[in-house]
């Protein structure tokens, strides 16, 4: 019987992802536009909010010119930037019954291959979680300088910014049903993690 002699020097390469591919996942944004119009609406809103006064002295020309923002902002998010800066998407369903069936999407996304990067995924949950504060910190400041008519219009800010907010902490976490514990423990974690 003749034996094979075995070389134990050889050189074996293992395949645990390209370091480049790496490189670029954590450094370069994939999708410019909707990273752009992500933060754009959103910051918008807030500038034009704080600087109306300036612009115009028309309330209901500020008042439509924010509200547009913000609609824009909550069509954007929940029908595109979602799905493309982190792979997560909800929308309501409604049956033949007229039962209402909220559905919580998350992309799956092999080991090696991601369609998002890190940085757009920051951008994103930053975006996405520091804006509702700053409508919240507006609707307190609104109240206790009673300026009451701007009060529905900070209302109408924190509703659209929170309703996405709440849509992609429940996509993220899998659509469980105890959100409230998932959702501050995800925050809490999001805001230590960019703090670091």
């Amino acid at each position: 019987m003749k034996q094979v002699a075995v070389d134990d020097t050889e050189d074996v390469s293992l395949d645990l992802g390209n370091e480049e591919d790496l490189v670029l996942r954590k450094a370069q944004i994939r999708h410019p536009l909707a990273t752009f119009f992500h933060l754009f609406f959103r910051i918008g809103a807030i500038v034009v909010y704080l600087f109306c006064d300036w612009f115009s002295k028309s309330f209901v020309t500020c008042f439509v010119t924010i509200l547009l923002l913000l609609s824009f902002d909550f069509w954007s998010v929940k029908n595109v930037t979602g799905r493309l800066l982190v792979g997560l998407r909800w929308w309501n369903q409604i049956d033949e019954d007229g039962k209402s069936h909220w559905i919580f999407e998350a992309k799956k996304v092999l080991p090696n291959h991601s369609t998002s990067t890190e940085v757009e995924a920051r951008i994103f949950w930053l975006g996405l979680i520091i804006c509702p504060m700053i409508w919240t910190i507006f609707f307190f400041s609104t109240l206790f300088s009673l300026k009451l008519k701007w009060l529905a219009l900070v209302i109408a800010g924190i509703s659209l910014q929170s309703a996405n907010l709440y849509g992609y902490i429940h996509c993220k976490t899998g659509g469980q049903q105890n959100v409230g514990k998932v959702a501050s423990r995800f925050l809490s974690q999001q805001l230590f993690q960019r703090t670091l």
